[in-house]
């Protein structure tokens, strides 16, 4: 499972509101310099099941089933590019029988199904956010994390 700490910045008795930074845990991950994420080192927030009764200002562990995040890993990556590949090659094939540089329409296809399969994944994800297994889930309460006071030196 993969787990994140945050804060509670909201809750009702259904849903709470964790205000995290997705940072931590990107911090084990080899392509965290160059994954391209534009909210590495924000803070975000989640809306998850109130499962334990949290309260606004309460630590929690959130976590998501592994088998779930790798899942989409393989439909962000590896569709698209299993896409362009096929595409390039039917491009490839078809070129010689509509009389087209096959290159020319290898790139066009490889390109098109690349396109067309970033737009399907796209329209496919609000479905997915809907799916219980997608989504994050409340783990338990954590202990605050918070800096000591400063005491102000005595001279």
């Amino acid at each position: 499972m993969i787990t994140e700490h945050g804060i509670v910045t909201g809750a009702t008795a259904d849903v709470a509101q964790i205000k995290t930074n997705r940072a931590a845990a990107c911090e084990g991950c080899t392509a965290k310099d160059s994954c391209g994420t534009i909210h590495q080192g924000k803070e975000i927030t989640l809306e998850v099941p109130n499962t334990l009764g949290v309260e606004t200002g309460d630590s929690v562990l959130i976590g998501m089933q592994t088998k779930s995040a790798l899942l989409l890993t393989f439909l962000i990556y590896i569709v698209p590019v299993l896409c362009l590949v096929a595409g390039a090659l039917t491009g490839d094939a078809l070129g010689p029988f509509f009389r087209i540089n096959a290159s020319f329409l290898a790139m066009v296809l490889g390109f098109s199904f690349f396109g067309i399969a970033f737009f399907i994944l796209h329209k496919k994800s609000a479905a997915m956010n809907q799916k219980k297994g997608f989504k994050p889930v409340l783990i338990r309460k954590t202990k605050s994390v918070t800096a000591p006071a400063c005491k102000p030196s005595s001279k």
